[in-house]
């Protein structure tokens, strides 16, 4: 199979480079592939791929309310481009977009059939971006995630493990609620749903659900460490761009598909200890 992979850079799309290592990728990143261009169509077109996993995107939450012309154009005109190229060579598309199309006001699970309504320009740019797929007529399948995190670029996980190691407390974010989802799994999923006849949409996370300061706590436990973490509110973090206070995705689709995911804590935990086995090799 001919596999079209964009964002191959980024930490998913590394995975995924490694899930599907023995087919025949076509990997598309930046700085030669700018899905603001106008070839995008025309360079997805002519590799010919059988499958599009398209990854790329601009994910800078705060950015995105600075630069809300660049994320529109990255994720809802690119993205529109990618689903035109599918139709034109008929490939399957696989969409990768957020839990942020969700507004957080309920506290049960969103299911697939919830109606998005983004409150930052970030979750706005991907909820078009899914609107251009489902539109476009491709054989797609719009895969939403939430607070992913994996070995490649930067994270929440890995972010937290560094400034564990070197400061003696950490403030962290108490009134957020969401999935941890490990890259490994979600690129698990992906693999599962990537030959098949599923459409629409697949909310794909680990099970089970926390704040960001109950991960932070999970992550410092895990890492043997002895010092404080403190729980703040989103107001006191001061950040630029509105978040959803609870955006956990609902997993009924995934368990009808035999897909059922691993607990976060477990994906977590054994995250953790191959970043430390890492850095005790290569300290």
């Amino acid at each position: 199979m001919r596999i079209l992979i964009t964002g191959a850079n980024g930490q998913l799309g590394c995975e995924l480079r490694r899930v599907f290592a023995s087919e025949t990728l076509i990997l598309k990143d930046l700085p030669d592939f700018d899905l603001r261009g106008s070839q995008v169509e025309e360079d997805i077109a002519g590799a010919r791929p059988d499958l599009i996993i398209h990854t790329g995107a601009y994910t800078d939450v705060d950015g995105a309310e600075r630069e809300p012309e660049r994320a529109l154009a990255i994720n809802a005109l690119g993205t529109a481009q990618v689903a035109r190229a599918a139709v034109r060579v008929g490939a399957r598309l696989l969409y990768i977009s957020t839990d942020y199309v969700f507004p957080g006001t309920q506290r049960h699970p969103y299911g697939e059939d919830d109606v998005p309504a983004p409150v930052n320009v970030y979750g706005l740019s991907k909820w078009r971006g899914e609107q251009a797929v489902a539109e476009s007529g491709a054989d797609a399948l719009i895969v939403r995630t939430a607070w992913l995190y994996g070995p490649i670029g930067n994270n929440f996980v890995k972010s937290i493990m560094r400034a564990a190691r070197a400061q003696p407390s950490l403030r962290v974010v108490d009134d957020q609620r969401g999935s941890p989802t490990s890259v490994e799994d979600l690129a698990g999923v992906i693999k599962a749903t990537a030959a098949g006849s599923v459409q629409g949409i697949l909310h794909a996370t680990n099970r089970g659900d926390c704040t960001w300061y109950e991960l932070a706590r999970a992550i410092v436990e895990e890492m043997n460490l002895e010092i404080s973490v403190l729980p703040i509110s989103t107001a006191e973090a001061g950040r630029l761009a509105p978040r959803p206070p609870y955006s956990v995705l609902g997993q009924q689709r995934l368990a009808r598909l035999d897909l059922a995911p691993r607990d976060w804590r477990e994906a977590l935990n054994q995250f953790i200890k191959a970043e430390r086995a890492l850095v005790a090799v290569h300290p």
